[in-house]
């Protein structure tokens, strides 16, 4: 007898989370192992956030919500848009779901039918292409390598588009790339996208709080407004407020595609916990200092990789433009012998040597759809980085050519 719906036969689970796993595995019977492979920032919740959600559940705010969030959280992220993004959204296209993950499956299973086509740039965030097959569609993933900034372009986006294509997913700043597209850069997409009224957007925006050398964020939404009854931006308060356990996320976009999610949402988890919401509205509402802080901290520690990794032969690494990962291309270890004698072969080797050997967790560059590469999150302290840098040095160093 199976268990298992024939629907989960071609989806693998998270690969960051199963690298972060394998790390912790390691550490419980007694290694002292740096897990690199989950982005999550490694600072506490503002108080103030977290002083939110305790007097709300004090308060006895502990209830339902309506599915879509309560009025004053979407009328706080609608003000955060319009503040911070030049962007217009009434009550009723504003939703609020557990985390930008739960926003994303809720968009996909309001609109994918079997065979739909969803175009899923490389390297993308692992979830985006096992959610797409997960509820029927299909992924198609035209690879935007390093030689291309791993940002997509108008050509490679004409190329990818069928008449089957529902989805084109955005994630700017990129996971795991850092990646950042410039206002042309959009634009250039969005003459392509004009061409094609069936495709919807998917600009995943989490990130747009943690951009490097002085950049500017801008929304999708804002470079290409003519598209605006097609465009889903999706944002959460995860990264820039340090709340991924918080679990909330939000998204702005056409009224029926968010009436739609919300059906989605009513069906499933009901709504967000009312707490949590408090928390949300307080870290949307209140003082914003912890941002540029955050970001500070995190170019910070960019530089401090960057400069480490160039020391190393064999690893590549051009400063990401935002986010808070390291995509490090390891082409030059590929073929090269472990002191056991096995040959890397692919980056998946090289993560698992590095785990076993370095004491490092990270996550292969397959998952996210371009090798030979591997990520690791620079969300956490300098100490910590600095060390894992050192140890990866050394297990490098213990590599040779050819087979022993």
């Amino acid at each position: 007898m199976s268990y298992v719906a024939n629907r989960l036969s071609a989806v693998k689970p998270s690969a960051s989370m199963a690298a972060s796993m394998a790390a912790k595995a390691l550490r419980a019977k007694g290694l002292d192992v740096f897990d690199l492979g989950l982005g999550e920032p490694d600072f506490p919740t503002p108080p103030h956030i977290a002083e939110a959600a305790h007097k709300a559940a004090l308060a006895g705010d502990t209830l339902y919500t309506a599915s879509a969030g309560t009025p004053a959280l979407r009328a706080a992220v609608a003000e955060k848009l319009r503040r911070e993004n030049g962007l217009d959204y009434a009550a009723d296209e504003i939703v609020v779901a557990n985390g930008a993950k739960q926003i994303i499956f809720n968009a996909l299973m309001a609109t994918l039918n079997d065979g739909d086509e969803a175009v899923l740039p490389a390297p993308y965030f692992v979830s985006y292409p096992e959610m797409v097959k997960l509820l029927g569609g299909v992924p198609v993933m035209p690879v935007c390598g390093a030689d291309k900034g791993f940002r997509l372009t108008p050509e490679v986006l004409e190329a990818a588009i069928t008449p089957r294509t529902k989805w084109l997913f955005l994630n700017a700043p990129g996971n795991p790339s850092g990646a950042v597209y410039s206002l042309a850069e959009m634009q250039a997409l969005g003459a392509v996208l004009a061409r094609h009224p069936q495709v919807l957007i998917l600009s995943d925006e989490i990130y747009e709080h943690i951009l490097f050398d002085n950049r500017s964020f801008v929304s999708f939404g804002k470079a290409c407004p003519e598209l605006r009854d097609r465009t889903l931006i999706v944002n959460g308060v995860a990264k820039a407020y340090a709340m991924t356990g918080w679990r909330v996320g939000y998204a702005a976009g056409p009224a029926p595609l968010i009436k739609a999610m919300t059906t989605v949402q009513s069906q499933s988890c009901t709504s967000v916990a009312a707490p949590m919401q408090a928390a949300a509205l307080a870290a949307l509402t209140g003082p914003q200092d912890c941002i540029p802080e955050f970001r500070k901290a995190f170019e910070r520690r960019r530089d401090l990789v960057v400069a480490g990794i160039a020391k190393i032969p064999g690893l590549s690494l051009p400063p990401p433009e935002g986010a808070f990962y390291a995509y490090i291309g390891c082409d030059g270890l590929i073929g090269k012998t472990t002191p056991e004698g096995k040959t890397l072969a692919t980056d998946t080797d090289v993560s698992d040597y590095l785990l076993h050997h370095a004491h490092v967790g990270s996550v292969p560059g397959a998952a996210y759809g371009v090798s030979p590469f591997f990520r690791i999150s620079t969300a956490t302290a300098d100490a910590v980085l600095t060390e894992a840098i050192a140890r990866i040095a050394t297990a490098v160093a213990k590599l040779t050519t050819g087979a022993k």
